[in-house]
């Protein structure tokens, strides 16, 4: 398997150099030269495996130049009992007859990144060592990235974390979970600014090629290609479990996925263009809804940093999906030179107009979208609780909000959970009042824990100083 850049300037390259690049080197995003396909027969095959075992048949389709006694080895240590909870690792549980909830927060941080970031932190040591390089990861985080990134690389050897977050835009559980780490390959960086403008610094680095190339700058944002075949693996999963009664097998089925930066959900793409069969791919935005707007109108309308709104469901508080760039190349076909003449206009003008592609975006890509409010979070917080005795968080709450809408969508719909609700207590106190449970006394000694950032202005220069310094101790 090899991968290009969807600017299509980038000599092919395989699994292990664009895991630790990151981003193309023509400034583009890798993607696969071809998708698998998995045909029934196989499918029906991977039924009877356990989640790692699952991993490893859809990660080594892509991964195909590390030898597979290695990535089996990779994946059992990343999927282990002792960093996910539950048994199955992804729990599908079913709240009514038509919604199933699929449990992606088991993992360290209680965030579905868990599923694909400790597979990061197996395979980028590995791949390190076996080069004999260091690395230095620079991300940014508008919540649960971080701290998966940094619980997955934490004390890890030849390799530093330099994570950029928004000041003041995270919950509380989220920031304990970053800023309370002391190791000393983790620095934590926190920007005046949102997610997007943390988002532009990390581009604006990788764009400087002598820069990244002499501080050996890599990427574990959703940009990563690693992390977005990880997640191509619990679609597969929770597919299987929803269908392993027979009687359901004939019915659709369709995912619901609260989005902000769109890796989740074109993890989603990728299995359905694999084989999976998906009904719909339903994404859920919160009041920050360019990715609705785009799905629903085919014109995609980035916002400024003024104009993206501080949500009670703060991941997915980001107005520029990095990720989109991935799908938007597919919609171009072999038309290379089209793709590229107008994600240039997308930069210069700030608005990229495709509605001619609006009806073929759900016919033939399978995508629906919607909007949830802070009071659809809260209302529909309160009521999956008082029916069926499960809270979740807001950003579930998203998904759930906008999958209950569809009651023309037939069969059953798959709504990702994307975190523990213990994370995001304020609202959910909000919403239950005086029935939400108590924190446990692991997280009450979390939040008291002494937290250590570094603050800094919406520079890249300085972002620059700051790096060079690190590198230098």
């Amino acid at each position: 398997m090899k991968f290009v850049s969807t600017r299509g300037r980038m000599t092919p390259a395989g699994f292990s150099d664009v895991l630790l690049d990151g981003l193309a080197s023509d400034g583009g995003l890798v993607v696969p030269s071809e998708i698998p396909a998995i045909p029934a027969e196989r499918l029906e095959e991977w039924r009877a495996l356990r989640y790692p075992e699952l991993a490893l048949e859809i990660i080594g389709l892509y991964a195909t130049d590390i030898p597979r006694e290695d990535l089996e080895r990779i994946v059992r240590a990343a999927y282990s009992a002792e960093r996910f909870a539950a048994p199955e690792t992804v729990p599908v549980t079913d709240l009514d007859e038509r919604i199933s909830l699929v449990g992606l927060s088991e993992g360290p941080t209680m965030a579905f990144k868990d599923l694909a970031m400790q597979f990061l932190g197996e395979v980028m040591p590995y791949v390190l060592q076996r080069a004999g390089r260091t690395l230095n990861i620079l991300g940014a985080t508008s919540g649960d990235t971080g701290s998966a990134a940094e619980h997955a690389f934490n004390g890890k050897e030849n390799i530093r974390v330099f994570m950029l977050s928004p000041q003041g835009r995270m919950s509380a559980v989220q920031r304990a979970q970053m800023y309370s780490l002391d190791d000393e390959n983790i620095h934590n960086i926190a920007v005046d600014g949102n997610f997007d403008d943390c988002q532009n610094l990390v581009k604006a680095i990788n764009a400087d090629a002598e820069f990244k190339a002499s501080h050996t700058i890599g990427a574990v944002n959703s940009i990563n290609f690693g992390r977005i075949c990880a997640q191509i693996v619990y679609y597969f999963w929770a597919w299987l479990r929803a269908t392993d009664d027979e009687s359901r097998r004939e019915a659709p089925v369709s995912f619901a996925v609260p989005s902000g930066n769109f890796g989740n959900i074109f993890a989603g793409h990728l299995a359905r263009r694999m084989g999976l069969p998906v009904h719909r791919l339903v994404l859920a935005t919160n009041e920050n809804n360019v990715l609705d707007e785009f799905f629903r109108t085919g014109v995609y309308r980035p916002r400024s940093r003024e104009l993206t709104l501080a949500t009670s469901s703060p991941s997915m508080d980001i107005s520029k999906a990095s990720n989109l760039e991935r799908f938007v190349r597919e919609l171009f076909g072999e038309d290379a030179e089209g793709f590229a003449e107008r994600w240039a206009e997308l930069d210069r003008e700030g608005v990229l107009d495709l509605s001619d592609q609006r009806e073929a975006l759900e016919r033939e890509h399978g995508f629906l979208s919607g909007t949830s409010t802070h009071w659809d979070r809260v209302n529909t917080i309160r009521a999956e609780f008082e029916a069926n005795g499960v809270i979740v968080d807001p950003h579930t709450a998203d998904g759930l909000a906008v999958a209950r809408r569809l009651t023309d969508l037939p069969g059953r719909i798959l709504v990702l959970e994307t975190a523990k609700p213990e994370k995001f207590r304020e609202t959910i106190e909000e919403a239950l009042g005086d029935r939400t449970p108590p924190l446990s006394a692991e997280l009450l000694e979390l939040l008291e824990r002494p937290q250590r950032t570094v603050d800094i202005e919406n520079s890249a220069e300085q972002l620059r100083d700051y790096i060079d310094a690190a590198c230098e101790q």
